[in-house]
């Protein structure tokens, strides 16, 4: 089964990434749980996103189109960065989301979501 885990942003991560020894650290933590997670087989790909103040939304109706500029309101609902896994089930998942360092400075909040595969579709 191959899931979608989310990063969510937080106020922090919305002004940028600064070079600073907290975020140094968080980094260096987050590449060594990068490397736990290559070793077992489970990551196909992950990054981290830039502040949505670089970010651009495309908003739909009928056959119009409208382009908004970031940054977005309710950071809470932005995402900061992803992971694509491909585990067996969703409570493997869980208990590698358990594992993971603190992305964020203070509080956050890690979402994760399972893909569609073909077998969902066929009868």
């Amino acid at each position: 089964m191959r899931v979608m885990v989310f990063v969510k942003a937080t106020e922090d991560s919305e002004k940028g990434f600064a070079p600073t020894p907290e975020t140094m650290a968080m980094m260096q933590a987050m590449g060594k749980y990068n490397d736990e997670l290559r070793n077992a087989g489970i990551l196909l790909t992950a990054d981290g996103l830039k502040p949505s103040s670089e970010g651009k939304r495309i908003a739909f109706d009928g056959p119009g189109r409208r382009v908004i500029d970031g940054p977005f309101a309710e950071t809470r609902e932005l995402v900061a960065g992803f992971w694509l896994w491909e585990v067996k089930d969703m409570d493997e998942a869980v208990a590698w989301v358990k594992r993971c360092p603190n992305p964020m400075p203070g509080p956050s909040e890690i979402e994760i979501r399972p893909l569609y595969e073909m077998a969902d579709w066929q009868e």
